[in-house]
């Protein structure tokens, strides 16, 4: 008589027995692909239904759903991505600090008294017409000899208090 639990008609039990063992083994594996998949994907991307979608993915095509996820997903780690942008926000602030500056045009390193970047001649500053110094294009007025830049018009500015009872009274 056939044993009922057989799988693929194998009549042998060792046989019968040993290619249980290899299917268990096999649904063991891609469950644990169907786990690696969600945990990588957790760990790369932001967005909850990418997360999903590849983790069903992984699920519904045994296999071949982590090995089309292992092809599209991000090179990098979320934390990793973070520490990067930290290192360089750190960095932009060493530059700030050390007062190097940067031409907004060709980012070579500028010093503040330059009116031109010696790489691409691109004009940063307007030079004062009383004393020759350098002028920041915000300026109405030359800090340092009190000439007033042509062009344009000193607007006064109300600060604290007055700007403050202003608002309130408009609101």
């Amino acid at each position: 008589m056939p044993d009922l639990l057989a799988v693929f008609g194998i009549d042998n039990s060792t046989l019968d027995v040993v290619v249980k063992l290899l299917v268990l083994f096999v649904v063991l594996i891609w469950l644990a692909l169907v786990y690696y998949t969600w945990a990588d994907a957790r760990r790369r991307i932001t967005d909850p239904v990418l997360i999903g979608t590849a983790t069903i993915a992984a699920l519904v095509l045994p296999f071949a759903g982590t090995v089309i996820y292992m092809v599209v997903r991000p090179p990098e780690y979320l934390d990793d991505v973070r520490e990067r942008e930290l290192e360089m926000q750190a960095a932009e602030a060493r530059l700030l600090q050390s007062g190097v500056l940067l031409c907004p045009h060709c980012e070579y390193q500028v010093q503040k008294d330059f009116l031109r970047c010696p790489s691409c001649l691109k004009k940063l500053r307007d030079q004062c017409t009383g004393c020759a110094r350098p002028l920041d294009p915000e300026w109405r007025i030359c800090p340092y000899c009190e000439t007033e830049i042509e062009g344009r018009t000193p607007r006064r500015r109300r600060r604290g208090r007055t700007e403050a009872r202003e608002t309130e009274q408009q609101a």
